[in-house]
This record gives structure tokens, sequence and C-alpha cells, in this order.
């Protein structure tokens, strides 16, 4: 697919992860015990021959700067297309503006690329996709948008765009995001069409004093435009709400699922870091876990995510948590439904029961 560019839209991203991204951008979260969202994106993208991606940062991407590095771990680190982020060219005024302010700041980079499709895409959507198929659809279908979407019945906690697709698989109807919308098809919020399509969008919609993509250029432009709806039938996560993050990460501890996810013929990529294995202590006792890399254990923990580096002291108990990299858990805590972000520390003997639905979050560098 050298003829078509990625591009991954952070800007006002829907995010309700509340302590989780008080400090970072939604694309940079962590999950699955050693990914970031954004790996999810950026892989399906290179594992499709997808080599020139441009990312939107809007606000708190320190984080995923650290993580992208050069985009190497990506294959991403070339001298001729690659990784380009590219940041606001404004400073935002009082009211915030659109993501169409920034497509059009930097519609030069656009302007001087070869690529005759444009992908556009979030950081949100945990999948493993091919895209190959979706631009073959594209032209078959002599579209002039290719939307991605999913028949999903039990997407609990999310907030989703419900869409219409009818038979012919034209896109009928497009929604505002809803949490547990009735309708059963959810847009991916994926975009594929012609480079000109999109500049043109962008153009006539700024000119038309409109502000947001999806919303103005797409929505609003619905009944005159031509467009398709793929559906995607591999697993998918919409991870915008604390809810739904807690509820995907606890879904990978079902086996299957992990396997659909990360061992299908394409790999998810992510920024490696050379670690010993993780210690089991003799006091350990650890089920149906995911523990990853330097970890620590000399407690129990069960039905748990922990991340790199994590300590778990003798006598500790875990349960339904996640445990983000480098915190400490100390002798004989009782910790269950928690999320911890990176480097807290617990106390010894404190005792943490988080509600299953709405589980206990510590912000990172918290000492408790």
């Amino acid at each position: 697919m050298k003829n078509v560019m990625g591009i991954i839209n952070l800007v006002n991203e829907i995010d309700q992860l509340e302590e989780l991204t008080y400090n970072r951008c939604i694309a940079s979260t962590p999950f699955g015990g050693r990914y970031r969202f954004i790996d999810f994106i950026l892989s399906s993208f290179v594992n499709s021959g997808i080599h020139k991606v441009c990312m939107f940062t809007h606000t708190k991407y320190r984080s995923l700067m650290d993580h992208l590095g050069s985009g190497k771990e990506w294959d991403l680190d070339r001298k001729q297309h690659g990784l380009r982020v590219l940041p606001p060219l404004f400073e935002e005024p009082k009211e915030i503006r659109g993501d169409l302010h920034y497509f059009y700041g930097h519609r030069d980079y656009f302007f001087r690329s070869n690529e005759e499709y444009v992908i556009l895409t979030k950081s949100h959507m945990i999948c493993n996709i091919d895209f190959d198929p979706i631009l073959k659809f594209h032209k078959d279908h002599k579209a002039q948008i290719t939307l991605l979407y999913k028949d999903i019945k039990d997407e609990q906690f999310s907030l989703a765009r419900p869409i219409k697709v009818s038979s012919d698989q034209t896109v009928t109807s497009m929604l505002d995001h809803q949490i547990n919308a009735t309708n059963d098809q959810i847009s991916m919020e994926m975009f594929l069409m012609k480079k000109d399509l999109f500049l043109d969008l962008v153009e006539t919609s700024i000119a038309s004093g409109w502000k947001d993509f999806i919303e103005d250029a797409v929505i609003k432009n619905l009944d005159i435009l031509n467009v398709y709806g793929y559906k995607f039938t591999g697993h998918l996560g919409i991870m915008n709400t604390v809810q739904s993050y807690y509820k995907n990460s606890m879904d990978l501890l079902n086996m299957s699922l992990y396997q659909t996810l990360f061992q299908q013929s394409y790999s998810i990529y992510t920024k490696t870091k050379d670690e010993a294995p993780a210690t089991y202590k003799s006091n350990a006792l650890v089920s149906n876990s995911l523990v990853t890399n330097g970890c620590i254990i000399e407690g129990t923990v069960e039905n748990s995510i922990l991340f790199r580096g994590v300590e778990v002291g003798k006598g500790a108990r875990l349960k339904n948590c996640i445990i983000m990299p480098n915190s400490v858990i100390q002798q004989n805590v009782i910790l269950e439904n928690v999320i911890l972000d990176k480097h807290v520390i617990v106390n010894m003997d404190k005792e943490i029961i988080g509600d299953p639905k709405t589980p206990y979050i510590a912000e990172k560098l918290k000492v408790i």
C-alpha cells in the first residue's frame, strides 16, 4: 500500500479516562502490560505496508513523544516517508479550535506528498487490522469515503458513534458519540478516501466556518458524498472511558481473546526495554494474570495485569487489578478492583477495595 498515507488524529480525541490522562494524552495510555494505545494503529499501518504516517498532536504529548522516539520499533525511522509528528501551529484561543484548523494549517505537507489515498484514524480503537482488503473494497465500490464499522452489542461503557449501514453497504446515518447506543453498528472512526477529496473537504469546511472534520465535513455532507461502510469482524476495544479501559484490560486475561489480538499473523510492536524476567519468590502465588518483565513478586496475584518493574511485597494480595510500571505494593497490602498508574507506592497494611464497575484509580507518583 505504497500509495496510501496514514493520518492519526489526536485533536480533541474523546477522553474520559480521568486520572489516567491527567499527565498524558489518551494515545500514550499504557495497556496490556507493555503497550500503549498508539501501538495498535501504528502496527496496523506498518503491517499493511503503509510506511508514511503523520500524527496530529494536540495536548499533553510529552509522554507520547518519549514513547515514539524515532519510530524505530515500527520500522518508521526512514530517510524517506516514515513517521512525522505535526504539532499545533498556533496557540488555541478560548474557543477551542477543531481538527479542521490543524489539517488546514499543515496542508502544505499533504500537497508535497505523492500518495493518492489517506486513511484518517484515532488512537483509542484497540484492534489488529489489515487495511489491504479495505482499499480493495473502496475501489470495487467506487466509494468516495469508506468508513470502518463493527456490529457490536456489548461494548459496555464506551463512548461510541452509532451509524446505520444499508444492505448495499452505504452509510445512511451517523450520530454523535453515545454510551450504550441502541444501534448495533458502531463507527471505528477510521476513514479511507483520496487525498484530493480530503483536502477539498478541509478547505470548503473551513470556508464555511466549520471546525470538526467528522461532525461537519463528513456528516453534514453525508447526503451528497458516496460513503460506504466496511464491516470489521476482528476484536475491537473502544478505550475512552475508565470503565471501558478496565473491562477491555481484564478481557485480556481470556487467553483466546489475547491470542486473537496479539498472536495473529500480524504483530503489535512497541517500544522495547531490556529488563530481567519477572522474579517469583518462594511465597509468591500467581493465577490467571499477565506479569511482564522486571516484576518482583512475593505475595498473591489473582486475575491481574502487572506492567514492567512492579514489586508486590510479602503477604500482599492483589485481585482484579491493573498495576502500571514501577509501582510498589508493600507488605500485607490488599488491593481489589484497583488501577495504579506509574510509580505509585502503597504503604504496608493498606486495604483498598474498588467497585468492579468503577475501579479505584491512583494517579501517577501517588503515595498511599
